[in-house]
């Protein structure tokens, strides 16, 4: 009871409008009007799952009507006007997002994997922006489950969630096994590359898109960018094997490919996983120059940028060149690479912040409030309850200004209503 009082109050403490965050002035990208993937692809996974997915299609999205500014006002901070490739959206995703109470927008950064129970429940309660689908999720579940599944999350608050999935291929394959729901296994894209080339990386890319979008699913967790040519080593089975300038062409292709039907992608890991350790388990620390990943490493992810891809996820390597204190995904320098010298202007997200790499690198306070003053807009973890309250914590307390909670939780929106899922 306790909790709840204490969210109660928060709501009504918190009532003010940002004013601004310093934004990196970054070069114009692909407008995101100009994609066409809002649309899902026009051959259903089949007849039966059609229909389910006909009816839910009027269901996703859809929200209350919100009123809109009159055209001579002007709710966008300057300091936020960076040409982005969701700016044609941020006017009304600013409005949208001064109307929210603080809770609502905390509850936007969190992209949580999803609950095996209370999925619908915990989503409405802390007003969460998206949910990660694992294997176990769509275990012993047809199309239609999977698709009324989904809607159901929409639902579950007015704005509606990101639905993301890790669907890389090979190793990492979430839909891979069910044969309800996929008759062939997804490879990984060094088997098909090796058994086609770019051409058959082009034809998995819109399969998986298809399937993806007909299942309710709006955000892939691929393409893996990183280039490693250590055959033991950690990213090796997942990275596509081929030399910069072909691994360049895979990330735009299935970039590409993927949002023009319906699925965002996500490039990582950056800034690029080389031959490093897990950090599932345990740190990793790079050693290599900055030339390097100048000339390597940043190459596929400066490709799929600049073929406008929607976001960007932050590995928890150690990088000495960038930031020899703090992981990736905790450094601001790095961030800032990112940002200004890449010129991303999309969404960043964490890797999974339960992973062992990342607890120690926080002595001070949590680690999902340094993940967020590092740069990240949105934070994937696995305890949603105890996510929300350090961060509405943080946010009360001043650690985390509002204007950068705001800056954020506008460019999350205005990704949603670039791709249709928030409505006039």
């Amino acid at each position: 009871m306790k909790k709840y009082v204490k969210r109660i109050f928060s709501i009504i403490l918190t009532f003010s409008v940002a004013s601004g965050l310093a934004a990196c002035k970054t070069e114009h990208h692909h407008s995101a009007k100009d994609d066409s993937y809002i649309t899902a692809s026009s051959e259903p996974a089949d007849k039966e799952s059609s229909g389910a997915l006909d009816s839910a299609s009027s269901e996703i999205g859809t929200i209350p009507a919100v009123t809109e500014p009159s055209k001579d006002e002007n709710t966008v901070p300057s300091e936020w006007r960076d040409g982005g490739i969701f700016s044609d959206y941020y006017e009304k995703a600013c409005f949208r997002m001064e109307q929210m109470t603080t809770d609502e927008k905390v509850g936007q950064l969190i992209l949580a994997r999803c609950p095996a129970d209370d999925a619908y429940e915990l989503a409405k309660e802390f007003h969460l922006g998206g949910y990660v689908l694992f294997y176990r999720d769509f275990e012993d579940k047809t199309k239609d489950d999977v698709i009324k599944e989904m809607v159901s999350y929409t639902k579950a608050q007015d704005i509606p969630m990101i639905i993301s999935v890790d669907e890389e291929g090979g190793t990492v394959s979430r839909l891979s096994g069910h044969s309800d729901l996929t008759e062939e296994d997804f490879l990984s894209p060094r088997e098909i590359f090796g058994q086609g080339g770019i051409e058959a990386i082009q034809k998995d890319a819109l399969r998986k898109a298809q399937l993806l979008v007909n299942l309710g699913i709006n955000t892939n967790l691929a393409p893996v960018c990183d280039i490693c040519t250590g055959e033991d080593k950690f990213m090796y089975d997942r990275s596509l094997g081929q030399s910069t300038d072909v691994t360049c062409r895979f990330v735009r292709e299935v970039t590409k490919i993927s949002q023009e039907n319906g699925i965002s992608v996500t490039l990582k890991h950056f800034p690029g996983y080389g031959n490093n350790e897990d950090t599932h388990t345990g740190i990793a620390v790079d050693k290599r120059n900055i030339e390097t990943f100048e000339s390597t490493d940043f190459k596929p992810f400066k490709a799929g940028i600049d073929e406008g891809a929607h976001v960007v996820l932050v590995s928890h390597n150690i990088v000495e060149c960038m930031d020899a204190e703090k992981p990736a995904s905790l450094s601001e320098n790095v961030h800032e690479i990112l940002r200004k010298e890449l010129g991303f202007t999309g969404i960043v997200i964490t890797d999974d912040l339960g992973m062992g790499a990342i607890s120690e690198y926080s002595p001070d306070q949590s680690v999902v409030v340094n993940a967020f003053l590092a740069g990240n807009d949105m934070l994937c973890v696995s305890d949603i309850d105890s996510t929300y309250d350090k961060l509405l914590e943080a946010v009360h307390s001043g650690v985390i200004e509002k204007d950068a909670l705001n800056h954020s939780v506008m460019r999350i929106l205005a990704w949603k209503y670039a791709k249709g899922l928030l409505k006039d």
